[in-house]
């Protein structure tokens, strides 16, 4: 069991993650005397399907429990619906934790996502500081954070579970959730999207390498994104003179995931996957701590055509941080390149290089950490905000 940093709202809450991140795990945890409705039971599902006003009827009979949990919402969306009747009616009667793994569900179905009634929060693959003595920056570059897969003592369980999730998860649920017809066409995308992770995102170039059209492709990263599987990296543009590339990244949630889809877990991670791998747990990082501290603000990334990159960009307002990730033992003066160009034109107020070294390195317009540290100073405030 992994201590988890997330902390349990005060009032009624959407509670998204992927499949797999322990949500429900925490929930049972933090809310051990909550009456439970537990969507990924069909017969629950069958019997709320027939008759949604049970739950009302159930949640306002006398001795209520405060909290009610349901978990997998996306499953009867219809339920929510009633979940406001009862905030209607009998506010302060009881608190709402509802949780789910697809979005995509929910607005397809045109549910009622309570608007000014619940506020939202998300939950992540374990993080540097919630494995704390366990963090093992070879093990989550090669099998990810998924608590079940961390919990797992041999390499071969790992595998096990991550090619399952794969295999039954993502190649099977998400195929549903996209309304798949061609399984072979949604198979090429996977396996494409898995070697493009991390890199600039050419949706028509990818649609011809999975032999599909453009537009499904558009729509199955629109599934993977709605599905918590994957996330876009927008590119962004400062007010500089130079013309930035405009598309943006796709990155998956977790190193082990990806690759379980493109098929490499039982290989060694090697030089040309390494670097794709480091920023997608470092991007994993960030998003963690920015819901977990309730700091608002987006990620970016910045490059140019003439491969000045910055691999990421934190804005608030008027607040910039940069950080640039390098899967290297050592720090080259060409990898901060693009850290000195924005800080200098003043469009960032810190910036960072992370890399694989075991010293930290100051230079003139910013601060190079090792990962581990930087994961550390992240975690308790010291780089965003």
């Amino acid at each position: 069991m992994f201590a988890r940093k997330a902390t349990l709202p005060g009032r009624s809450f959407f509670l998204f993650g992927p499949r797999g991140t322990g949500k429900t795990t925490w929930l049972r945890r933090v809310l051990a005397d909550a009456r439970w409705y537990d969507l990924l039971d069909d017969r629950e599902v069958s019997r709320l399907a027939r008759d949604p006003d049970l739950l009302r009827a159930e949640i306002e009979a006398p001795g209520g429990k405060p909290w009610v949990v349901i978990d997998e919402v996306q499953r009867l969306p219809r339920l929510l619906d009633v979940v406001q009747g009862v905030l209607t009616r009998r506010p302060g009667r009881c608190r709402f934790a509802l949780s789910g793994s697809s979005a995509h569900r929910l607005k397809r179905e045109g549910a009622n996502l309570l608007p000014a009634r619940v506020v939202n929060r998300k939950f992540f693959p374990l993080t540097a500081g919630e494995l704390g003595d366990s963090f093992r920056l070879d093990r989550v570059l090669r099998y990810g954070g998924l608590p079940a897969v961390q919990a797992e003592e041999r390499d071969e369980g790992r595998v096990d579970l991550l090619e399952a999730y794969a295999a039954n998860y993502v190649a099977q649920e998400v195929r549903i959730e996209a309304s798949v017809r061609n399984l072979h066409s949604f198979a090429r995308f996977l396996d494409v999207a898995a070697l493009a992770n991390g890199q600039v995102t050419n949706v028509s170039g990818i649609a011809r390498d999975a032999a599909v059209s453009r537009t499904t492709v558009q729509g199955y990263f629109d599934t993977l994104v709605d599905t918590l599987i994957g996330v876009w990296l927008p590119a962004w543009r400062p007010r500089a003179k130079v013309k930035e590339v405009q598309h943006p990244k796709f990155y998956f949630f977790d190193p082990g995931v990806v690759r379980a889809i493109a098929g490499r877990l039982r290989e060694p991670v090697d030089g040309l996957e390494r670097g794709a791998l480091l920023e997608t747990w470092v991007l994993h990082e960030l998003r963690a701590y920015m819901d977990r501290a309730s700091l608002g603000g987006d990620l970016s990334y910045w490059r140019t055509p003439s491969g000045t990159e910055v691999d990421f960009l934190w804005k608030r307002a008027g607040k910039a941080v940069a950080m640039e990730c390098k899967a290297a033992g050592r720090w080259r003066p060409e990898f901060g390149r693009g850290l000195a160009e924005l800080a200098a034109g003043g469009h960032v107020r810190r910036a960072f290089g992370i890399y694989l070294g075991d010293r930290a390195l100051r230079f003139d317009r910013f601060l190079v950490l090792p990962v581990t540290e930087f994961l550390a100073r992240l975690a308790e405030g010291e780089v965003l905000g």
